[in-house]
């Protein structure tokens, strides 16, 4: 993996999160864990001339990748080639608590300094966190989606981390 400037990426975010999905990963040489998204964006935020690169992620209590999350300082998003989905399916819908799932599908840990992912990426970013919300069933402006998405209210928490650091393959 080589690292590049943040402002050098160029992806299509609705494509890569929304359809190639990602891995959202925090741990340390200890222990880590992963999970699959496919919510989730890019984009400037805060800071001063034009804003942070920053990516929001959302977790929902019940993953056992939020405890790591909210534990270190840093997490990751990664994405990977297609051939993969197969792998982020079942990582996806497995719980690191119950099995070591990465090592199920095959894959390997990989740690960087302050990120943690898994060999085969096409393209990381090191995000330390910035900011935590929950999602919040009263702020709903369109309740249509509280009853799609959350019919057990089981809101995620709302993440936004600086893109400190993209490696790409």
């Amino acid at each position: 993996m080589k690292e590049i400037p943040v402002k050098e990426l160029t992806i299509n975010p609705m494509e890569m999160i929304a359809h190639r999905w990602m891995l959202i990963s925090a741990g340390d040489e200890k222990a880590s864990n992963t999970m699959t998204a496919s919510w989730g964006g890019l984009g400037s935020l805060w800071g001063h001339g034009g804003g942070l690169p920053v990516s929001t992620i959302y977790v929902r209590p019940q993953r056992y990748t939020k405890k790591f999350i909210d534990e270190q300082e840093y997490y990751t998003i990664s994405f990977y080639p297609q051939e993969f989905k197969e792998k982020l399916g079942y990582l996806g819908s497995h719980s690191g608590k119950d099995e070591d799932k990465v090592a199920k599908v095959g894959m390997k840990t990989v740690i960087d300094g302050k990120g943690i992912w898994y060999e085969g990426a096409e393209l990381v970013m090191v995000c330390r966190k910035l900011y935590r919300s929950p999602i919040v069933e009263e702020w709903f402006i369109d309740k249509t989606i509280v009853e799609d998405c959350y019919p057990n209210r089981d809101f995620h928490d709302m993440y936004v981390g600086e893109i400190t650091r993209v490696l790409v393959k």
